[in-house]
C-alpha cells in the first residue's frame, strides 16, 4: 500500500482514542490510532451510505 495520507477526527479522545481516516481513489481506508496495523477499507459510496444511516441514528443503539 502507497503511502496514505491519514487525518483524525476532531472527536477522538486524548487517550489514543483516535480514528483516522484516509483515502486514494475510489477507497477509503480507516484505522484506530492505537493499532494501525488493522485497517478497514470500504469505497466512498459505502461510506457516505454508512454516515447517511449514522447520521439519522440507526446504529445509536451500539453505544447505548
Amino acid at each position: 500500500m502507497h503511502q496514505l495520507n491519514w487525518q483524525k477526527s476532531s472527536f477522538s479522545g486524548t487517550n489514543a482514542n483516535c480514528v483516522e481516516i484516509a483515502s486514494a481513489g475510489e477507497l477509503v481506508y480507516i484505522r484506530e490510532s492505537d493499532d494501525p496495523a488493522h485497517i478497514v477499507t470500504t469505497t466512498r459510496t459505502k461510506l457516505h451510505a454508512w454516515i447517511r444511516g449514522a447520521k439519522a441514528g440507526e446504529f445509536d443503539h451500539f453505544t447505548a
